[in-house]
């Protein structure tokens, strides 16, 4: 493979007839070796990570949270069919009676294989997506393609409930990846974090498809309230909280196993990928807010009377401040700012959900906003930092 990539590289660089397509050529050569572009002399600041290493970095994270999505849609599909007796129509029960699989929800075979069929499609839709308008950007700019839209197509449909139709995430994730991305102009320009924007762009445009983080729907006709969903609604919970660390409830595909995040939180802090500053200040910031909220109580709104350990293994929280959140690009930089950026995140997150218990979420919004104040949050450290060694320089 090496061998013939080699020899027609000479095609796609400056003055051979495909030097049109030479990021798409750099980006075939890229993903399977190592970068085209090497440093030279000593003047060059070398490092042994760069966007390939950190990308697949960040996807190793992941896989817990894609193994627990494919196992805990299923469960809950089989878990909801079981609970009405119903027989399941559609493209994805055709495939798996063609494959001979059932519905048995405590057969682990079978809930994978459900599961399955709900992630995989969208999976391979935004990736599809993603690459496409990756390839566009790059080919127009002559720059080189990223390998971040390979980790945006797996976070995407990770954050996404199962039952969105996929036309749907694919619009809501073109427009994100457009404005949200590519107009300013590219990988590690962005001002917000592409795949939760793509999110939010979903939520508000098709909301009654989009609500995974309060609704989970197996089939037609059988609605379940999420433990979050069902506690703003005055629901009795119905789950115990190892259920809920552990991630076995309804809920969007990815967000459900707080055990999960902690791994991907471990690899991307030992790594130094991910920043624990921002992920330790987001949990206290929810703490200490859902903490106030829980003692000053309320009659009339049920979301006040969660105690606020449960907000940390509910809802998508635990996740987002570990797969979002830390997202260098979007977020702060300097370590300051980053207790900062992690504090507003958990405090906003905590007002959503409480204050606004007709979303009972916020965590999106709440990092989406902090990803907009996080450059003003960096020149405010650095300006005070700057006016304190004046005054110590002065003295």
């Amino acid at each position: 493979m090496k061998a013939f990539l080699n020899k027609h590289a000479k095609h796609f660089k400056k003055g051979g007839k495909l030097e049109r397509w030479y990021p798409a050529f750099e980006m075939v050569d890229t993903f399977i070796y190592t970068p085209l572009e090497k440093t030279h002399g000593k003047t060059h600041v070398r490092d042994g990570i760069e966007l390939k290493r950190i990308m697949t970095t960040v996807v190793i994270a992941l896989l817990p949270c894609l193994v627990m999505a494919l196992y805990n849609t299923g469960l809950q599909a089989n878990n909801a069919i079981a609970a009405t007796g119903a027989n399941p129509e559609g493209w994805r029960h055709a495939i798996m009676a063609m494959l001979g699989v059932g519905y048995d929800p405590h057969s682990i075979y079978d809930n994978f294989i459900h599961g399955g069929m709900y992630f995989f499609p969208l999976y391979i839709a935004t990736m599809i997506v993603g690459g496409t308008w990756e390839v566009l950007f790059a080919i127009v700019r002559k720059h080189e393609i990223g390998e971040a839209f390979l980790v945006t197509s797996l976070l995407y449909p990770l954050i996404l409930p199962p039952t969105v139709p996929i036309w749907q995430a694919m619009v809501a994730l073109s427009i994100g990846l457009v404005f949200g991305k590519e107009l300013f102009g590219g990988t590690g320009r962005n001002l917000v974090n592409p795949a939760l924007f793509s999110r939010a762009i979903l939520f508000f445009s098709y909301p009654a498809a989009a609500t995974g983080d309060s609704i989970w729907i197996a089939l037609d006709g059988f609605s379940q309230a999420t433990p979050l969903g069902g506690q703003a609604l005055g629901l009795e919970m119905n789950v115990t909280f190892i259920d809920a660390f552990l991630g076995f409830i309804p809920g969007s595909m990815g967000e459900t196993s707080t055990l999960a995040c902690l791994f991907g939180a471990f690899v991307l802090i030992v790594t130094g990928i991910g920043s624990w500053r921002i992920i330790l200040s987001s949990v206290a910031g929810l703490l200490i807010f859902t903490g106030l909220f829980y003692i000053a109580g309320s009659d009339t709104n049920p979301m006040f009377q969660l105690a606020p350990h449960w907000h940390l293994v509910l809802g998508g929280f635990a996740f987002a401040i570990v797969f979002m959140a830390t997202d260098p690009v979007s977020a702060t930089y300097t370590n300051r700012g980053k207790y900062y950026y992690g504090f507003l995140i958990g405090a906003l997150t905590a007002l959503v959900r409480v204050v606004n218990p007709a979303y009972p979420e916020g965590a999106m919004l709440a990092i989406l906003f902090a990803n907009i104040m996080a450059p003003l949050i960096d020149y405010l450290v650095i300006r005070a930092n700057i006016k304190r060694r004046g005054v110590r320089s002065a003295a």
